[in-house]
């Protein structure tokens, strides 16, 4: 008698497709169910995967989940300007989520078991567990409990007719949504190995964009950005514009050695344009409406924000308590920036917000507002004890 039925996380790549058949083999389920959840893949990416869903389980959900991944979670991300190791993050944001749907799925299959394709050595089998196990479903994943290499995948799936899009000589593992595309695995192991201009979609060459700059403005409010170039836009619309112009100037490319969270250290590749360019106008914004106190500690806070994010913790207390701090300094992030993208680049040209703690009145040199000998009580005592321990020394000399 089978183990009866198990929902696999599937992306229609290769370690969830080779996970299906694995399932029923090794593992002995009489059924797999698959789900692939879309946060903003490219529409070939979900038809692909859907088919191949289609024809390999017993039976296959396509859940639409992009708007929710944007108010859900890109949303806190930008708020908290959300990054890791100095880039934007993208594929940690979209995991608990995607495991969320999956366990809707579970529940409404009467399913006690869920899979998904993740490898020993990487962040996703901890993100996908986390949440799994959260909701006490049994965990499930072939390639890290079998130690399967990409190179027998790749030959598994040639022997049982799964088709996949990897090749040996290009086994790159991608994983893709609305507001970054990461690629690994292969060639790109090696530190040292430069990578091909075909592992990027989203990009241009910065040699090969366009000549001429583009202006941009963006609107936030709230700390969420509303709209471009003047036209209101709903989150998911303003990100995907805003990846295809900015993408066109090549900007939001990262290459890093990233720390995992097992700590192995790892070569990344990212395309992420649209995050590039939001965050730096919700930085910059930020630095005009925020107290120097606020900024100073949010600092830290986003940062302790990033790396509970990164790992997946979706659940633990701090995380929803940090939240909760940075929402409430979001209230006064409300303006516009103007940028230009060029080259590769994004830089600021401007910004203005109704709730700017700032005053051309007082800080122009040309201003009377403010009598400059006040400054002269103030420097008195400026540095005072610095000064004191300097005079200590030059006398004991």
């Amino acid at each position: 008698m089978g183990k009866g039925k198990i929902i696999l996380a599937y992306s229609g790549g290769l370690d969830t497709s080779v996970c299906i058949p694995l399932l029923k083999e090794h593992y002995g389920y009489d059924e797999v169910v698959t789900v692939v959840v879309h946060v903003g893949q490219r529409d070939e990416e979900i038809e692909a995967a859907k088919k191949k869903g289609e024809q390999l389980a017993d039976r296959h959900y396509t859940i639409d989940a992009r708007e929710k991944f944007v108010s859900c979670h890109i949303a806190p991300a930008i708020k908290a300007n959300g990054s890791y190791e100095g880039y934007p993050m993208g594929t940690s944001l979209a995991r608990p989520l995607i495991a969320e749907e999956v366990v809707n799925v579970a529940k409404k299959e009467g399913a006690s078991a869920v899979a998904h394709g993740c490898t020993g050595k990487g962040n996703d089998q901890l993100r996908f567990d986390f949440i799994f196990r959260s909701h006490d479903l049994d965990v499930v994943a072939p390639i890290r409990e079998m130690n399967l290499t990409r190179e027998w995948e790749i030959e598994y799936a040639e022997n049982h007719n799964i088709p996949v899009s990897v090749a040996k000589d290009k086994p790159w593992s991608i994983d893709e949504n609305c507001w970054s595309r990461s690629i690994e695995g292969g060639k790109l192991e090696d530190p040292s190995f430069h990578p091909p201009e075909d592992i990027y979609v989203w990009t241009v060459s910065p040699a090969k964009a366009p000549g001429s700059p583009e202006t941009i403005r963006i609107e936030f409010s709230g700390g969420f950005p509303v709209s471009l170039d003047g036209k209101r836009m709903t989150g998911y619309s303003l990100i995907s514009e805003l990846n295809h112009r900015a993408g066109r100037h090549g900007v939001g490319r990262n290459d890093l050695i990233e720390d995992r969270i097992l700590g192995l250290k790892a070569r990344e590749c990212y395309e992420h344009p649209a995050a590039t360019v939001i965050l730096t106008a919700h930085r910059d914004l930020e630095q005009l409406v925020l107290s120097r106190q606020e900024l100073a500690f949010k600092r830290m806070v986003d940062d302790k924000w990033s790396e509970l994010a990164y790992m997946g913790l979706v659940y633990e207390p701090l995380y929803e308590a940090l939240n909760a701090f940075i929402d409430r300094t979001q209230e006064r992030v409300n303006g516009t920036v103007d940028m230009v993208l060029y080259k590769g680049s994004v830089r600021i040209l401007g910004r203005a917000s109704p709730d700017a703690l700032y005053s051309s009145t007082l800080v122009s040199f040309d201003g009377t507002a403010i009598d400059q000998c006040d400054a002269i009580g103030v420097s008195n005592y400026y540095g005072i004890q610095a000064r004191m321990l300097q005079k200590n020394k030059k006398r004991k000399k």
